[in-house]
């Protein structure tokens, strides 16, 4: 069957969630320091990107959609480069300013595309009220398709439950990237995007595919979900739908280089996708393809409009001339 994308710029999607400011030290390495046995990195360059949410927003707007961002920042120069980043890339920026919490931020070193080493510079938002998150997000509903919370537990969606209430009593269709083994606070979301690893957190080891099922079923009803779909890595992705067959879709990916944000592409698609009014198989469809795409990319990337449709059609030929997707 031919798969055509369409166009998704009347697709108004928000997206609200832990917004993080990645940041990139590239260069060189020739030897080892005599202080200790570790490489000596010679850095030439400093890349800078939007990450957690804030790469989520970005692949949905890379696809076209009009895109608000909800989440907390800090009152510090990565909230500035950051806001620059997401502005440039055509996000609509609605971040809260918390004076007393840096902007959280993810140093990684790297060398010959090699990261070697990760610094975190953070002060979680867990402990703080949020109710500059709450307000700004349901002053953004009114004029939403769609919503996505991009959750890595550092504490803006401590209040996921009534804001998954607040789209939901609009009949607005919710896409949820969960964290943490507490997937209770996201019931009543239109479909969450576990990988297998947070879902046997939760439900357990799963030996086969039978029990997979079994157990995503028993999951999805419990939550009042529309749907659950498990990422699984090299495996692709299983869709489990109210009243529907399992849906298996194998990955598109031919070279993994980097999983980092992987999990933001599935979501960030899924959610564009439900905007503009499709169902969840054909959106499910489409988050594959595109997490196929960004495996291959280093670090925190989008995926563009033009990167999709190319893949798109690759796996339509493969198919009809009885190759491999």
């Amino acid at each position: 069957m031919s798969v055509s994308l369409p166009d998704f710029s009347p697709a108004h999607l928000v997206v609200a969630g832990d917004v993080m400011f990645d940041r990139y030290w590239h260069g060189a390495t020739t030897r080892i320091s005599p202080e200790a046995p570790v490489p000596i990195v010679k850095v030439e360059n400093d890349e800078y990107r939007a990450g957690g949410a804030g790469n989520v927003a970005l692949n949905a707007a890379s696809l076209g959609a009009a895109v608000s961002l909800v989440g907390l920042v800090g009152q510090d120069e990565a909230a500035r480069l950051l806001a620059e980043k997401l502005s440039a890339g055509g996000v609509q920026c609605c971040l809260v300013d918390m004076p007393e919490h840096p902007t959280i931020t993810k140093l990684r070193i790297v060398s010959r595309h090699q990261q070697l080493i990760r610094l975190d510079f953070e002060n979680d938002f867990t402990s703080v009220k949020t109710s500059g998150i709450e307000e700004r997000f349901t002053t953004l509903l009114d004029d939403a398709n769609a919503v996505v919370f991009s959750d890595y537990g550092k504490g803006t969606l401590a209040q996921v439950a009534m804001l998954i209430s607040a789209a939901r009593t609009r009949g607005l269709p919710v896409v949820v990237d969960p964290k943490g083994t507490n997937f209770w606070r996201y019931r009543n979301a239109s479909v969450i995007t576990p990988n297998m690893g947070e879902f046997e957190a939760v439900v357990g080891v799963c030996p086969d595919e039978a029990t997979v099922r079994e157990r995503g079923e028993a999951l999805r009803e419990h939550l009042s979900l529309e749907a659950l779909l498990i990422t699984r890595s090299e495996r692709g992705m299983t869709l489990l739908q109210k009243g529907q067959p399992p849906l298996d879709l194998p990955t598109h990916a031919r070279d993994v280089f980097d999983v980092t944000g992987a999990g933001d592409t599935v979501v960030a698609t899924l959610g564009v996708c439900l905007a503009r009014g499709l169902d969840l198989p054909q959106a499910t469809q489409f988050a594959n393809a595109a997490a196929g795409i960004v495996v291959g990319k280093l670090g925190t990337a989008a995926v563009s409009r033009t990167e999709l449709a190319g893949i798109l059609a690759r796996s339509d030929h493969g198919q009809k001339t009885g190759d491999s997707p």
